[in-house]
């Protein structure tokens, strides 16, 4: 069901040919970034959760049925609501053009790769993506500002993630350059994703989840019934509440949550969220798998957050405390 980007951003202004989603003049406040931290948290949960998941689900399997499970979840919320998803030619091309571009197939490359490369590398090229939605952003779409605030942030972020997983992860690259580069062309499905998200703005958050996720899930289920055979698997309990619950909380709720800081945050912060996941996901890992807390976390985690907040954190905001440092007195005229 269509949705005007105001009712989407809150009080942002209406949309112009240089601004195509309005989000560049949208007050940002406290709310913004908590739901970017919440989107953090949903997508952070996939790391090990999929580990638990895939212990005895196999991965095509498991990607359809968490997309299913989301799909249905969500259905039945927008039916609550009084919402339907639309019966358009039109919408289902973008839902389905989304979900192939943001999850089908740089999953797909990405699980293929890490038969070659081991995970600490693969988290370490998986987290070009806001480098890429910067360069994107600012060589060919300029559908928001590509300030060099944001590209330090996003190279910042790099660096702490790359500490917190180890720098001797980084010795590894270039062993089986071919799949690394696949991975890195993965990422930059994701950039694209986010930047075409944008043109799903028209739209409640909810209903492009739902949509995406139910074309998802029903485009792998046949490919999932032939290549593994459902039928004769033997899941333990684990990976069945693993499943289920990436489906509702990482799957649902996470992909509502992206498209809802796309339509208020716009694409290069929402990409911040991606450095946010580390330290998250790091902790989670710690705390549900028992994995040993990595030496470097305090040093990766303060350039975590220094990236995040240069990417975020608007460039008049950055004027205000500056002036407050200096000791000068906000001139109200200006807006401060």
């Amino acid at each position: 069901m269509p949705k005007s980007n105001a009712a989407i951003e809150g009080e942002s202004t209406p949309a112009s040919p240089s601004d195509p989603a309005g989000v560049a003049k949208a007050p940002r406040g406290w709310r913004d970034y908590a739901l970017l931290l919440a989107l953090a948290c949903c997508w952070s949960s996939t790391y090990p959760l999929t580990k638990i998941g895939l212990g005895s689900i196999p991965p095509i399997t498991f990607i359809s049925a968490r997309s299913l499970i989301a799909a249905l979840f969500l259905l039945a919320i927008l039916y609550a609501r009084g919402l339907r998803i639309p019966t358009d030619i039109k919408a289902w091309k973008l839902f389905a053009f989304q979900q192939t571009i943001n999850s089908t197939i740089p999953f797909l490359m990405i699980t293929w790769a890490q038969q070659f490369v081991p995970a600490a590398p693969t988290v370490v090229l998986a987290s070009t993506t806001p480098i890429f939605a910067f360069l994107i952003t600012w060589g060919i779409t300029r559908h928001e500002p590509a300030t060099l605030l944001k590209l330090a942030g996003a190279m910042l972020g790099l660096a702490g993630t790359a500490v917190i997983i180890g720098l001797d992860a980084l010795g590894g690259l270039s062993s089986n350059l071919f799949a690394e580069m696949v991975i890195l062309l993965a990422t930059v499905s994701f950039a694209c994703a986010t930047i075409f998200g944008l043109r799903l703005s028209d739209y409640d958050p909810m209903v492009v989840a739902a949509g995406s996720l139910l074309f998802g899930g029903t485009l792998l289920l046949p490919v999932a019934l032939i290549v593994e055979h459902p039928w004769t698997l033997h899941p333990t309990r684990e990976a069945l509440i693993a499943t289920a619950t990436m489906g509702i909380f990482s799957s649902a709720f996470g992909l509502m949550l992206f498209y809802m800081c796309l339509g208020r945050l716009g694409t290069l912060t929402t990409n911040a969220q991606g450095y946010l996941r580390i330290p998250i996901g790091v902790g989670l890992s710690v705390l549900l798998l028992g994995e040993s807390v990595p030496a470097n976390l305090a040093l990766g985690l303060v350039l975590v957050m220094a990236g995040v907040a240069a990417m975020t954190i608007p460039k008049d905001q950055y004027g205000k405390w500056l002036n407050r440092l200096r000791g000068k007195t906000p001139d109200p005229a200006a807006g401060e």
